[in-house]
């Protein structure tokens, strides 16, 4: 029997580390390691978050992981069985397909167990794409962000009990949280972006791309005003998130809102936001109006976080996370007239309602999902193919108080491991 690992090496393999979900969740994972005594490692590109991820004590690995054909796979699953062997590496996680390929081949050549996370819906809208897809369904573990991408893994990829791992993203509470975001934070924001005094503030937080809806947020502006608006107070609509390369679809956005003289000086491009807790804290209501199922949907739940509305489409995790009447609303897939009742209505409601269900909100993230519990399942994970602690030393960790935490538990773990049993 393998013995139990005492500090184990852990790398994360992913693109590149933009913003995103697969990145925030890298990021998190790899505090995590940290901090329970292991050591972090992350291969990819690097990226905008890069210092966020070595400020926390991990190790960044320089491999470029993102191109798709065959050879480019193969040749870095050589690099990285390479990376693996050096490092000493007791385990591999992919978070992404064509790093993933490199990863579970390069596992093979070095017997390294391999996790991975099924963070994407991956069509299949083309010959061959679900044979690219199932990589990421063959992990020692398959951990799903959400139970209805466990249903498409049982489904699809017939990912058994024995592998499947349903463990969801999470908000990092203590960073979104409206008790510690102040004024001065809001109000540098509102003036960067140019923001009205005194407007109600619909907000859509993500990529400028189709399949977020924001063109289906405009049609139901307008459609808002139509009905007489959304209350006493005028509104803007801001969208907060950067356009994809090369892709026009941020100017179709702008000719919609010129074009129409309902949303003519109303609709804002906050482009990439560092201080996302501030951007949701100013939001009278965050609209997430997805033309497809997500996922997972952080924002969603940052915005709970937060103590703001959401209105939400009402399909993918969306039935998960928004808990429809009592932490927000939801509406069906692809209808303005709907998703402009609904915006309506929250943009209505008294201080003291709008209030209460914002505390609702909160509450419901506090008790389902949270980054401390997405970390601490996620290590979990890592124990049950080690025979490692790492769970056990995170939570030990955070049930510490401020300021007394052990930064390095190794020292103490081996130890422990080392201490005869009278």
């Amino acid at each position: 029997m393998d013995m139990p690992v005492a500090r184990p090496v852990i790398l994360q393999v992913l693109p590149a580390l933009d913003a995103g979900g697969i990145e925030q969740g890298t990021i998190d994972m790899a505090q995590a390691i940290t901090q329970a005594g292991g050591v972090a490692l992350a291969a990819c590109a690097g990226g905008r978050m890069l210092p966020r991820l070595t400020y926390g004590g991990s190790i960044h690995v320089p491999l470029d992981l993102r191109a798709k054909n065959p050879v480019s796979i193969l040749l870095n699953a050589r690099r990285l069985a390479q990376e693996i062997r050096a490092r000493g590496v007791h385990l591999v996680h992919a978070r992404s397909r064509a790093p993933g390929w490199s990863a579970a081949l390069a596992c093979r050549l070095t017997g390294v167990p391999l996790v991975t996370t099924w963070h994407g819906v991956y069509r299949e809208n083309i010959p061959g794409k679900r044979r690219y897809n199932a990589v990421m369904a063959s992990g020692q573990r398959v951990i799903a962000i959400s139970a209805f991408i466990a249903r498409r893994l049982t489904r699809d990829y017939r990912v058994g009990p024995d592998r499947l791992r349903v463990i969801p993203r999470g908000a990092d509470t203590a960073r979104f949280d409206p008790a510690v975001v102040r004024g001065p934070r809001i109000q540098a924001l509102a003036d960067q972006w140019g923001l009205p005094e005194d407007a109600a503030i619909i907000m859509l937080p993500g990529r400028l791309t189709r399949w977020k809806g924001q063109a289906l947020l405009l049609d139901a502006l307008t459609r808002l005003e139509a009905q007489g608006g959304g209350g006493d107070r005028p509104w803007v609509c801001v969208f907060v998130g950067p356009g994809r390369r090369r892709d026009r679809f941020g100017d179709s956005l702008k000719q919609m809102a010129q074009a129409h003289p309902a949303l003519r000086g109303r609709v804002f491009f906050a482009g990439h936001c560092t201080d996302m807790p501030a951007a949701l804290a100013m939001a009278d209501v965050v609209v997430v109006p997805s033309l497809e199922p997500e996922p997972f949907g952080r924002v969603v739940v940052e915005a709970q976080a937060m103590g703001r509305p959401v209105v939400v489409t009402a399909h993918g995790a969306a039935m998960e996370t928004v808990a429809d009447g009592q932490t927000g609303l939801l509406v069906p897939p692809g209808d303005p007239d709907a998703l402009a009742a609904a915006i309506g209505t929250l943009l209505r409601l008294t201080p003291d309602e709008a209030m209460a269900l914002g505390a609702t909100a909160r509450a419901h993230v506090l008790a389902h999902y949270t980054t401390e519990a997405m970390q601490r399942a996620t290590l979990a994970v890592y124990d049950e193919i080690l025979g490692s602690s790492l769970a056990d030393w995170f939570a030990w960790q955070n049930a510490q108080p401020a300021g007394d935490t052990l930064q390095d538990p190794a020292p103490l773990q081996e130890a422990i491991l080392h201490t005869d049993v009278q």
